[in-house]
């Protein structure tokens, strides 16, 4: 018998669409406010939508920040999704400069105003493709450009060290990090559980997966 899959409650969003989504792919995924329920988990979704300051300021305030970190150095496999992406990183731009989690060196960016002498459209929203970079487990063949997922968001993830970088997207001309993965953390700033089977998929991969970073 499977044990639950932890879901992060920091009061950030989209967290029964993610529990709707394993229970379709038949895992058991539980939704916990209890810092030591992550700990004690086999495996941890972290998402979320929302501003990084205030996602930050309740993960700190309920030690479930402190408990995310331990459960990532602890060697589980652990998912990030769209704002779960973002805070993954030593620091974010958002809300004037915010201290995220670390467990990814680098930086959350903002999406340029203006792109080649155009205006671009933020936050980025709708379904658009990856441009996957080498391979990991949880991309398998659902990293293939035919495929799109869905985006709702104004920052991305620049992680420091460019192998972190496991798919990238294109928006009205700007290149960005759309998954990456560093040991046990893979993340994705699209939705899975809202991008039909080829996200899905890659949830259910997730699910599987046994931390480890193997192409």
């Amino acid at each position: 018998m499977r044990a639950p899959i932890a879901i992060v409650d920091y009061r950030a969003g989209n967290l029964t669409s993610v529990a709707r989504a394993l229970a379709h792919l038949g895992f058991d995924g539980r939704v916990t406010a209890d810092p030591d329920e992550v700990r004690a988990a086999e495996r941890v979704i972290f998402p979320g939508v929302g501003a990084a300051g205030a996602a930050m300021a309740d993960l700190r305030a309920s030690g479930m920040g402190a408990a995310i970190q331990d459960f990532c150095n602890s060697g589980r496999p652990l998912l990030g999704i769209c704002l779960g992406t973002q805070i993954v990183m030593d620091f974010s731009d958002e809300d004037g400069g915010v201290e995220c989690l670390g467990l990814v060196p680098g930086t959350v960016k903002r999406f340029p105003e203006h792109h080649d002498g155009r205006r671009l459209k933020v936050p980025h929203m709708g379904w658009n493709r990856l441009q996957a970079r080498g391979g990991h487990p949880v991309m398998k063949a659902w990293g293939d450009p035919k495929f799109e997922y869905y985006f709702v968001h104004s920052y991305f993830p620049v992680p420091a060290d460019e192998t972190d970088v496991v798919a990238t997207t294109e928006y009205q001309g700007v290149w960005f990090p759309s998954v990456i993965a560093r040991k046990n953390l893979v993340a994705t700033q699209f939705h899975l559980e809202k991008s039909g089977r080829p996200g899905l998929e890659m949830l259910s991969a997730f699910c599987r997966w046994d931390g480890r970073h193997a192409v």
